[in-house]
């Protein structure tokens, strides 16, 4: 079983940054696929970035390429989103997710319900 807890998130204001971090145990991270999602009220969750096995080929929504940026510690087994920049409409729920057994990276990323394991969530509000 793998758990995963986010923690970082919080309140700014429009061009400030924030770095979220998800950290996982019960899993060996350079193995899992990872994504970071988020969610607001109404809408369906959309993928934010996501990082391959590896933790060295990122993907990013264009929505956020340029401001956004996804890494990993393997040693540390954490995930992180660099988020500057940041725009009001970036508020939201943001979550990591994982997936071992998908053999693409994209399959969990592209239809979240094929992620195999959450996180519990953070709150991001960015202020205008």
């Amino acid at each position: 079983q793998v758990r995963l807890v986010e923690s970082g998130g919080g309140s700014v204001q429009a061009g400030g940054s924030l770095r979220l971090s998800c950290a996982a145990s019960g899993a060996m991270y350079g193995s899992i696929c990872m994504a970071w999602f988020r969610q607001t009220p109404g809408k369906e969750r959309e993928g934010v970035a996501r990082i391959d096995r590896g933790g060295r080929i990122p993907l990013y929504n264009d929505a956020v390429k340029g401001r956004f940026t996804i890494s990993q510690d393997n040693d540390k087994n954490t995930l992180y989103l660099q988020m500057d920049s940041l725009q009001p409409q970036d508020t939201a729920i943001y979550y990591c997710a994982a997936d071992r057994s998908s053999f693409s990276c994209n399959t969990c990323y592209t239809r979240p319900e094929r992620c195999e394991f959450w996180g519990q969530g953070t709150q991001v509000t960015v202020s205008s």
